[in-house]
């Protein structure tokens, strides 16, 4: 029966917006239909309304397939090491660091501050790729320095917010190792195509700001005084200073990647080895250190694998109640053919950012979807970087936008949420407009990749 499958996406929505977690929401989802769907209650005697849409006995290979998607997955042992590195380097010092020095250096030219903060978001995307900590450490640190500077309170907000979801794009992102896993891509041609994108996304932010500046002065105004004596040259030595370290070790761990030298995997352990030692120099390897590292990598890890084994059960039962197939050919029967394909679930994944985050999206949808674009003939690194774009989003889109509650968590009482909200909306259409730029243009994504391939 066509409504149990659709049953299934309804009842999972009640369980997400009641607030329930979502991998047990989505095991607990797929129980239930077990119980409707299957043959389960007739074979005990019970009439139903409908015929069972599948034998219970089908889903006796599911113990294997939710075994073979964690523990036999060297893919995603790739989370973990990435987690641990991103950060460690956060708790070395690396991000007050860049800010002082970036804002040293930038400060004296109209909305330098702000551009200090998409410049040093890009680069701790590069180091770190954690996305909390990012918007939390820019929001004490810098926030405090733009509002003193008279920085218009949308603009610093949204600056910070959009600055601090760059390491959902740019590489090494935990996003598109998901991606990788569920597509069935090569990690490695991922972040070479997602390299330029998430730079572009970048310097879009900084354009937009440096339009405002001249635009509306009193916006992004210069800072009123040098923060110290300090020339540029010293200014630059010290940017210098604070960059060769982490960004070599982000040279090293991609280029291994990039040139075959190591797997996705075996770059992100020595990625984790090189940030212990990076720590181990800065002088801030310490017990306290190494707990906090340990405990938000221990976190994060067991949050993507157990919504991966909820996501993995909701599969299964979808699939065998014959969902796969009503997507499939809703899909494909679309007027328009694969640009109403790209349009549409595009149009999906930014509305479901608004309700859920990018690790649950992924899970569920993509694997719906992916197949479906194979059928089209996309190029699956391209379509890859366009959902890690999309998905990066919703990390923005309120109301349960990840990065807007980080933000909040640390602005004073004097900013006031509307003003975060209404601050982030030009950065997401400069996200929407690199969408469009994406699919226009593909080379953009798949230049890299065809090289390192030739």
């Amino acid at each position: 029966m066509e409504f149990l499958p659709l049953g299934m996406f309804v009842v999972l929505l009640l369980f997400l917006l009641s607030g329930y977690p979502v991998a047990f929401g989505l095991a607990g989802t797929s129980l239930v239909f077990i119980l409707i769907g299957s043959d389960w209650l007739p074979s005990l005697g019970l009439a139903l309304p409908w015929e069972p849409s599948f034998r219970l006995a089908r889903l006796n290979v599911l113990p294997q397939r939710v075994y073979g998607s964690i523990m036999d997955n060297y893919t995603l042992v790739a989370v973990p090491f990435f987690v641990f590195m991103g950060t460690m380097l956060q708790r070395s010092g690396l991000a007050e660091d860049l800010l002082q020095t970036m804002g040293r250096l930038f400060g004296p030219m109209r909305g330098g501050l702000a551009i200090s903060v998409v410049i040093v978001g890009v680069l701790l995307a590069a180091a770190t790729g954690v996305v909390g900590a990012s918007v939390v450490t820019m929001g004490v640190l810098a926030l405090p320095i733009m509002l003193k500077n008279r920085y218009d309170h949308r603009l610093a907000t949204g600056t910070i917010a959009a600055s601090g979801t760059l390491g959902q794009i740019i590489p090494p992102s935990i996003v598109l190792i998901i991606l990788g896993d569920q597509m069935g891509v090569n990690v490695g041609d991922l972040f070479l195509g997602a390299m330029i994108p998430g730079v572009m996304l970048g310097v879009c932010y900084i354009l937009w700001i440096i339009w405002i500046a001249w635009l509306k002065p009193d916006q992004a105004p210069a800072l009123q005084a040098p923060v110290d004596g300090t020339t540029q040259e010293h200014l630059a030595l010290a940017v210098l200073r604070c960059l060769i370290p982490p960004l070599g070790l982000v040279a090293a761990v991609l280029g291994t990647i990039f040139f075959g030298i190591a797997t996705p995997t075996e770059a992100g352990a020595m990625g984790a080895l090189g940030a212990t030692l990076l720590a181990l120099a800065y002088r801030k390897l310490n017990r306290e250190n190494l707990l906090a590292v340990a405990d938000t990598t221990v976190r994060l890890t067991t949050m993507v694998f157990i919504i991966l084994v909820g996501a993995t059960v909701f599969a299964a039962v979808f699939s065998a109640m014959g969902g796969k197939w009503i997507i499939e050919d809703f899909l494909l029967s679309l007027p328009g053919g694969e640009l109403s394909f790209i349009l549409f679930v595009m149009l999906t994944i930014f509305i479901l950012g608004f309700f859920l985050d990018f690790i649950e999206i992924t899970f569920i949808v993509v694997p719906l979807i992916a197949p479906i674009a194979m059928n089209f003939g996309l190029d699956p690194i391209w379509f890859g970087v366009l959902i890690a774009m999309n998905l990066q989003a919703s990390f923005l889109t309120p109301p349960f936008g990840f990065s807007l509650f980080y933000l909040r968590g640390v602005t004073p009482p004097a900013v006031a949420t509307g003003s975060i909200y209404r601050g982030i909306i030009p950065f997401i259409g400069i996200q929407l407009f690199m969408l469009v730029v994406i699919v226009i243009w593909p080379e953009i994504v798949t230049w890299l990749p065809s090289i390192s391939k030739g």
